[in-house]
Parts: structure tokens; sequence; C-alpha cells
């Protein structure tokens, strides 16, 4: 087939509007579960402190008639702190933009501060997961908070060589292994389970990546169940490769994939023993106009509490492919 002689196509017409789409398409993953779960108060110092505390061994307890009484010896609280982080992200449109006419926003600076608040909210999870200790800062030098990893320090699995606890305050954080990584397992997740509830703990939530999940999935035992909730889909039988709640001895916990924690990081978490701090709520606060442009920036400050780490607990120095 060809066309006919002098046709004016389309290819050759001249001022065609543009057929473009007035909604923005964006699949970036905005979900924080950790800092989400995580119970908010109000810091009111950039160093926010708090008391832990434990009752003694259980002993033998039993006294004569008329037997003079001793007083037991006792311990202190032990008192832990955590500095605020400051989260800031800026944005500057020039003056211009306002009598622009654009598709799938009516204003940028609205639309750049809506999405610059979403990408703020992933960096506050990322910090609160990640294998940093805290520090006090100066004029010169940020301060940082100190992640989960810092203050996990009693119910753990990690690697044999280089791999090592930290202390536990938030002053340092824990030593990767280097040598020999560890597969996750069943194994290691169940006796960090009974380890945590030898201690007082009941934890709630396990926090995996994707490629740790898959390890979840396989895993197997009479002393264990498995069970998914919501079995059917539209009314329809379905096959769901997910582990929705955990059973064991130790205790019920369900299994959330986060994309924030290191890979070779899994955290069984008691929800309650973990809290933000908030020293400044995030605020949307215009900056001084220095030219032909509007310039605002997102502002938040706070810091992660370790109400007490023996409620929780590590799957650390896991192989990740």
């Amino acid at each position: 087939m060809a066309q006919p002689s002098n046709t004016f196509d389309s290819y050759d017409a001249v001022g065609i509007r543009e057929d473009l789409s007035d909604i923005i398409y964006d699949v970036s993953p905005e979900e924080t579960p950790f800092y989400t779960k995580c119970k908010k108060v109000k810091a009111t110092n950039a160093l926010h402190e708090w008391q832990t505390d434990a009752l003694r061994a259980a002993a033998a307890n039993a006294h004569i008639e008329g037997d003079e009484i001793t007083a037991n010896a006792r311990t202190a609280t032990s008192r832990l702190g955590n500095y605020s982080q400051i989260f800031v992200d800026a944005v500057s449109v020039p003056d211009t933009d306002s009598g622009l006419k654009k598709a799938g926003r009516a204003s940028e600076i609205a639309y750049q501060m809506l999405k610059t608040a979403k990408e703020q909210k992933r960096d506050v999870e990322k910090a609160l997961m990640d294998s940093n200790s805290r520090v006090a800062g100066n004029s010169t030098t940020a301060r940082d908070l100190a992640g989960m990893p810092a203050w996990i320090k009693t119910n753990t699995s990690h690697g044999a060589n280089e791999g090592a606890d930290p202390t536990g305050d938030g002053t340092d954080t824990r030593t990767d292994e280097t040598t020999t990584l560890l597969a996750f397992s069943q194994t290691r997740f169940d006796t960090v389970m009974q380890s945590i509830w030898e201690e007082g703990g009941n934890p709630d939530t396990v926090y995996l990546s994707a490629f740790q999940m898959n390890k979840a999935l396989a895993f197997t035992g009479m002393n264990n169940q498995r069970s998914t909730i919501g079995a059917s889909v539209g009314g329809t039988n379905a096959v769901i490769s997910a582990i929705d709640v955990y059973v064991t001895p130790w205790g019920t916990v369900s299994f959330t994939p986060s994309r924030h924690n290191r890979s070779r990081d899994v955290f069984i978490c008691q929800d309650d023993m973990w809290t933000v701090a908030v020293l400044r709520n995030t605020k949307n606060i215009q900056l001084a106009k220095t030219g032909d442009s509007e310039r605002r920036a997102i502002v938040t400050e706070l810091t992660l509490v370790s109400n007490n780490e023996k409620a929780s607990g590590g799957i650390f120095d896991n192989t990740t492919s």
C-alpha cells in the first residue's frame, strides 16, 4: 500500500498540541515500617537520656523465725542517651515558575516539597537502622544518632571471627564479620528468639531484607508453625508464599520486609521498647529570599531511644547473595 500523492499527513503538520498526561507516575517506595511503628515522644535537649533497670535473678529465699534481717545489695539504674540528628533538605525554584502552566502539578515548589518530605522520611528510616554510633557534634561536625545495631548486644548471633557486639550504649558500632559470613537460618533465628525470651522480652516484629525474607520462607520444623492470614484472595483459591505470623515457643512475631536496613542484618524487635524522641517536628520552612527564586526547606530533628535492648535481638553477619 502507498500514500496518495500530495497527502498532507500528521508528519507535515505544524502546531499539533502535545499530548502530555496530567498525572506523574512514581513507583519509588515510601514505606518506613520501623520509623512508623516507633512511638513518638518529645525531646527537650539535643542529648535525650533515659534509664534502664533489671530485677535480680530468682534465688532461694527461706528464713528462720525471728531471724535478723539484712538489706540486700542493690544496683543503680543505667543511664543512657542518644543525640538528636538534624535532617535537612532544601528546594529552590525560580519565580518564573509561577507563570508557567505545567502538567501534573499546579505549583512546582509545592510538588517538590511534598516529594522532598517523602525522601527525608526514608532518610530517617535509614538512620534509625544504620550501624552508626552517636556523635555529639560541634561547630564543624554534625550530630549523629546511634542506630539500632549500636544498641543490641545481649541477644545476638554473629560471625565467629571479627564479628562482635557493641558496648550497647550507642557510643560504638558493632564489629562486622569480614572473614566468613553465615547463612540466615531457622536455627540461628530460634536461638536468638529463645535468648530474648530468657531475658524477659516479648518481640513482635522482625525486620529483614527481601533476600533474607526468602530465607525465612524456607523455615520448617515441627516445633514451629507458620500461618498465612488471608489465604483467600477475591474469594478464590490462591497460592501465597508469605509468612504473616511466625509462631515459636518463645513468642509470635510478624515478618516485615525492609528496604532500608542492611541486608546482612536481621532485627527481632519488641515494638514498645523502641521510641523516637522528637526535638523538632518535621517543618516546611521558608528560607530568606536572596534572588529571583523561592527557597524552602524541610527540617526534622530527632533521635532513637532503645528503652531496653534486652527485649530485642539481632542475627548479624548474614550472607546477602
